[in-house]
């Protein structure tokens, strides 16, 4: 079978800068962090928007720069999907595998851009989702619990969950929100992926909110 990974790239514009090649055809989201950013020639998204296209992509800043977060589902093996230009920083932090989507016989997948939100102090008891996504901070701060370790995360920080291994999330001590893009069933589509661990934490209240940017079901890349 073929190997896939779900990559995380953050590209940093300054004012008026704009990529001198195209992004090559890919599964992708792009999320503005900051600023504003044009892609495909017609589509503008100003700060915290997000936009999924299969399609080959140019992208530029606004008149105040950017600060633009991005999802791809590559092949293992292929090279960086980094941008070049006057002006333009542009970085590969994070690659996680793409091994743990819960599909049935023939489903498709689905990718998703929302983002959780919690209260100074908010929690969200242990859980598992049903397909791997990668995580990245907006705002205030965030420990995550997961795989026998503990690690505290901070604004632009980007963290890897694999779908069915249980994490615990405590946001600090501001209100904190982070975006993330996630790959999981179609049938999923608009529907909560989460599963509680514990039966007692079912009926507790809830201390996340979720905006919701992007669902779209993209098929089956490996195949």
């Amino acid at each position: 079978m073929t190997s896939l990974e779900l990559r995380f790239y953050r590209d940093q514009f300054q004012p008026g800068a704009e990529i001198l090649r195209p992004l090559k055809a890919a599964h992708r989201i792009v999320y503005v962090y900051d600023g504003s950013a044009n892609l495909l020639q017609d589509k503008s998204l100003e700060k915290d928007a997000g936009f999924y296209s299969k399609s080959a992509m140019s992208v530029s800043a606004g008149p105040k720069g950017a600060e633009v977060w991005r999802w791809e589902i590559a092949l293992e093996e292929t090279e960086e999907s980094l941008v070049e230009g006057d002006g333009v920083i542009s970085n590969l932090l994070l690659s996680g595998a793409i091994k743990t989507v819960e599909t049935e016989d023939n489903e498709g997948w689905l990718m998703r851009l929302d983002s959780v939100a919690f209260p100074a102090g908010g929690c969200a008891y242990t859980h598992t989702h049903r397909g791997p996504g990668i995580r990245s901070l907006v705002s205030g701060s965030i420990r995550i619990d997961a795989e026998n370790t503990s690690h505290s995360y901070g604004i632009g920080e980007p963290w890897f969950e694999s779908g069915p291994d249980p994490v615990f999330a405590q946001a600090g001590n501001l209100p904190t929100r982070f975006v993330r893009t996630s790959v999981l069933p179609e049938r999923l589509l608009g529907k909560s992926s989460i599963r509680y661990e514990n039966p007692e934490d079912l009926d507790k209240p809830k201390d996340q909110t979720y905006r919701s940017y992007v669902d779209v079901v993209i098929g089956r890349p490996n195949r």
